[in-house]
C-alpha cells in the first residue's frame, strides 16, 4: 500500500514539473518577442547616435534637440559651439544634443 502511495507521488511530481515548463513557455516567447521587436531596434538607434557624436567635425551643419540648426566651429569634450545664421550668433551647447547631421558646409557650397 505505502509503495503506491510513493508511485502516485512520483508520477504527479513528475507531471507537475511538465506543467511547469508549459506554463514558462509562453512567458518567454513574450519576452523574445519584446526584445526582438523593442530593445534591439532601440540598442541598434543608439549605437548609431553615439557613431555620430563621435565623428562631429568643423564644418558640419547640424540640427539640436531644440530645433537649432547650425555649422559647428568649434569642438570640446563633451561641448560644441556653433554658428547660427542670419547674424552668425556662436552658442555653445552639449554635444550630447546633436540629433542629426546635413553634412559639411564645403559639401554644401559645391
Amino acid at each position: 500500500m505505502d509503495l503506491q502511495i510513493i508511485g502516485n507521488l512520483n508520477l504527479m511530481l513528475a507531471q507537475g514539473g511538465q506543467g511547469g515548463a508549459v506554463l514558462w513557455l509562453p512567458l518567454i516567447l513574450i519576452f523574445a518577442i519584446f526584445y526582438f521587436l523593442l530593445i534591439m531596434p532601440q540598442q541598434r538607434r543608439q549605437k548609431k547616435w553615439r557613431a555620430m557624436l563621435e565623428a562631429l567635425k568643423t564644418g558640419d551643419r547640424v540640427t539640436t534637440s531644440g530645433g537649432l540648426r547650425g555649422t559647428i566651429i568649434a569642438l570640446r569634450d563633451d561641448t560644441i559651439h556653433l554658428r547660427v545664421p542670419p547674424d552668425n550668433l556662436r552658442i555653445e551647447v552639449l554635444r550630447s544634443s546633436v540629433v542629426s547631421v546635413a553634412g559639411s558646409e564645403e559639401q554644401g557650397k559645391s
